[in-house]
């Protein structure tokens, strides 16, 4: 197995590993300026990410996070708490709630959102290309 591993590979992943991690620095930085957790902004951007709706239910962003369903309940209610989320019963299925951002919750996401964009531009795989 270790013989399909070479040189160019091994380069390939530690470049990959490198940047992703100079990504998520700046991230954490950026989140913790603004009094939010790096998990809260991945919510916010995952419920208003969510492909064709404006929400999305807990299972779903627990699969986002690649979470347990309970730990992303609890990052539902502090988010909840912080005025950045609501929860609401969905009409057709009693059993799923919807978590919708708030108003304070959309101002909060396009802020950090907007500073994110600025850092992805380095990395030509979110968005392709910049222009200049």
């Amino acid at each position: 197995m270790s013989s399909s591993i070479n040189k160019q590979d091994l380069e390939a992943m530690s470049s990959f590993r490198y940047e992703l991690r100079k990504f998520l620095r700046v991230s954490e930085e950026v989140c913790n300026a603004a009094g939010i957790t790096t998990l809260q902004y991945q919510l916010l951007l995952h419920v208003r990410g969510f492909p064709e709706r404006r929400w999305a239910t807990v299972g779903e962003l627990a699969e986002r996070l690649q979470a347990a369903p309970n730990g992303t309940a609890a990052l539902v209610s502090r988010c909840e708490t912080a005025g950045l989320v609501t929860r609401k019963t969905d009409k057709t299925d009693r059993r799923q709630v919807q978590v919708h951002l708030t108003a304070k919750g959309e101002r909060c996401l396009l802020r950090l959102a907007a500073e994110h964009k600025a850092h992805y531009g380095s990395f030509g795989w979110v968005f392709g290309p910049q222009e200049v």
